[in-house]
C-alpha cells in the first residue's frame, strides 16, 4: 500500500503534518531512572502527497523521545534536505520514485537531488547522522534537530551511503557500503571505513554478479559479507514505465566474504537459492565458519516481478534465518535454516556484541493468531541458537515499531537493560512509547510514554546516552 494512500491511516502509514515539541509527557508506571538519553526515530513522512509513490521515498521525519530523571519529552522534525526545501518553496511534490525522477507537471527548479534521508539516525565520531541508502549522510543537531547538511567527510567519501553501517564496538569503527555506486542501477558497491574520532580511512569500489537493491550487510570481527539478492533494478525497465526494482529469482542469491583487512579484489562470492533479506540480526566468526542470523523472506514484499505481478504473500513474511559459510570447505554454496516459523522484522542486539557471539536478540513480530501478518503486533526475544526466550503480544489492532536495546550501564551483562519501542494505539490513533524490561518483555511495559499523537509507522532508530 502507498503511504499516501487515503486508506493507510487504518494501518498507521499516512503521514502526520506537523512539527511540534511535548516537553512534558505523562508517563504510565516509572520510567528507570537510569534512562537518562534520546531514542531517535527515522521513518518516511511525505511533505505532500504522490499519489501510487511508493513508502520508501517519503520525506525523513526524524522523532526524538529525551528521557532523563523519570521525565520525558518528544521533539519532532522533518529532515530538510535539498529535495524538502526545493518541494517546501514550492508548495507541491516536483519528484515521485527511486531516482530524480520528476513528476510530469512539476514546476521548474534547479534541484536534482531527490534525497529523503528517511531510513536510519545514528551516532558516530561525534556526528548525528541521518540515512537512507542513496545518498551520503544528513548531519542533524542533537537537541534541535536542526538539519546541517550532508557529511562527505573532507570529501574522502561520495555516492549512496548505506543505511545500515556497522559500529564495530571492540575499535569503534563504523564500517559502510553503498549500492548504485557508479550511478542508478549499477552493480557496483563502495565499501568504506569511519575511523572512531570520525574520519574517513578506507574508500573504494568493486563489481557485483547484478545490480541489487542491498539493504543491509554483514560485519564480524573479521569479515565483511555483501548480500547480492535478487531484487534487481534495471534503468531499462525504470525508462520504459516498468519497475525500477523487481524481483527476478532466477538470478539466484549471491554472496561475497571479504576479510575486515583484505582487498575487494579478493571477495569470494558463494551461492544460495533466491531469497531476500531487509535486515540482519547479528554475526560472527565461529573457527573457519562465520554464522549470520537474518530475517529471510522467500520472496520480498513491496516489490513486484519484472512484469508488474506481485510476490505471493504466503512466502513474502520473513522468519529468522541462519546462514551458515565454511570457509575451509571446497564448495560455493552456503547453508540457510529458519530458526522460527513467527513472522518478523526489525531485529535489534545488545549492540556492544554486534559482531560477536551473541546470546540475546528481539525483533518485531507478526501474532500468528490475526490472518494478517504483515503488521508487528508484538516483540520475540531469542537467545544464541534462535530459541525464543520470551514473547510479547500487543492487544489486536495496535502495532509496534523496531525494538531498540539499552544496557542498564557500560559494564552489565549483555542482554541485561531495557527495550524501548513505539506503540500506535488503533483505538485511539495516537503513539505511546513502551519501556520493557529486556530480560522480561513477557511481563509488558514497565512503563509507557504517552503522547497526544501518533508516529507514522517507519523504519529504524538508535538510543544516545547523555553522556
Amino acid at each position: 500500500m502507498s503511504r499516501t494512500d487515503p486508506s493507510a491511516e487504518l494501518d498507521n502509514l499516512a503521514p502526520i503534518p506537523m512539527e511540534c515539541d511535548a516537553p512534558f509527557l505523562t508517563i504510565e508506571g516509572e520510567l528507570p531512572r537510569a534512562l537518562n538519553g534520546t531514542l531517535y526515530r527515522n521513518g518516511p513522512n511525505p511533505q505532500f502527497d504522490v499519489p501510487g509513490a511508493h513508502w520508501f521515498v517519503g520525506d525523513g521525519m526524524l522523532h526524538a523521545f529525551h528521557l532523563e530523571n523519570g521525565r520525558a519529552s518528544y521533539r519532532n522534525r522533518w529532515v530538510r534536505t535539498p529535495k524538502w526545501r526545493a518541494e517546501h518553496d514550492a508548495g507541491r511534490a516536483i519528484f515521485a520514485g527511486f531516482g530524480p525522477i520528476r513528476l510530469r507537471d512539476a514546476p521548474p527548479t534547479t534541484c536534482n537531488d531527490s534525497g529523503a534521508a528517511n531510513t536510519n539516525i545514528v551516532f558516530h565520531g561525534g556526528r548525528l547522522l541521518a540515512l537512507e541508502e542513496g545518498h551520503l549522510p544528513t548531519g542533524i543537531e542533537p537537541g534541535t534537530l536542526e538539519t546541517l547538511g550532508y557529511c562527505d567527510y573532507d570529501r574522502r567519501i561520495s555516492g549512496p551511503f548505506t543505511a545500515h553501517p556497522k559500529i564495530d564496538p571492540v575499535t569503534g569503527e563504523m564500517i559502510f557500503f553503498g549500492y548504485n555506486a557508479r550511478g542508478p542501477f549499477s552493480s557496483a558497491l563502495s565499501f568504506g571505513v569511519i575511523d572512531a574520532a570520525g574520519r574517513a580511512s578506507r574508500f573504494e569500489h568493486f563489481e557485483t554478479p547484478y545490480a541489487s537493491m542491498v539493504h543491509d550487510f554483514i560485519v564480524t570481527a573479521n569479515h565483511v559479507l555483501f548480500p547480492i539478492l535478487p531484487l534487481t533494478g534495471s534503468m531499462e525497465r525504470a525508462m520504459r514505465g516498468r519497475p525500477a526494482y523487481a524481483w527476478e529469482p532466477d538470478r539466484g542469491g549471491h554472496v561475497g566474504v571479504m576479510a575486515r583487512n583484505g582487498a575487494t579484489s579478493d571477495i569470494r562470492w558463494f551461492r544460495a537459492d533466491a531469497c531476500y533479506v531487509f535486515h540482519v540480526l547479528n554475526a560472527w566468526d565461529d573457527g573457519d565458519r562465520i554464522i549470520a542470523d537474518v530475517l529471510q523472506y522467500d520472496e520480498p514484499p513491496l516489490f513486484p516481478h519484472p512484469d508488474g505481478r506481485k510476490t505471493d504473500p504466503a512466502k513474502s513474511r520473513a522468519r529468522l534465518c541462519r546462514w551458515t559459510f565454511d570457509l575451509a570447505a571446497n564448495t560455493d554454496r552456503f547453508t540457510q535454516t529458519y530458526l522460527d516459523d513467527i513472522a518478523g522484522e526489525f531485529p535489534r542486539i545488545d549492540d556492544r556484541r554486534a559482531g560477536l557471539a551473541t546470546q540475546h536478540g528481539w525483533y518485531a513480530c507478526a501474532n500468528p493468531e490475526l490472518a494478517d501478518s504483515s503488521a508487528f503486533h508484538g516483540i520475540t526475544h531469542v537467545d544464541g541458537s534462535g530459541r525464543r526466550k520470551g514473547q510479547y503480544l500487543l492487544p489486536k489492532g495496535d502495532s509496534i515499531s523496531e525494538p531498540v536495546f539499552v544496557e542498564r550501564g557500560v559494564d552489565a551483562p549483555e542482554g541485561d537493560g531495557w527495550l524501548l519501542a513505539v506503540v500506535w494505539r488503533a483505538r485511539e490513533n495516537r503513539s505511546d512509547l513502551a519501556v520493557f524490561n529486556a530480560q522480561d518483555i513477557a511481563a509488558g511495559p514497565v512503563a509507557l510514554v504517552k503522547l497526544g499523537h501518533r508516529v507514522p509507522d517507519g523504519f529504524h532508530g538508535n538510543w544516545v546516552p547523555a553522556t
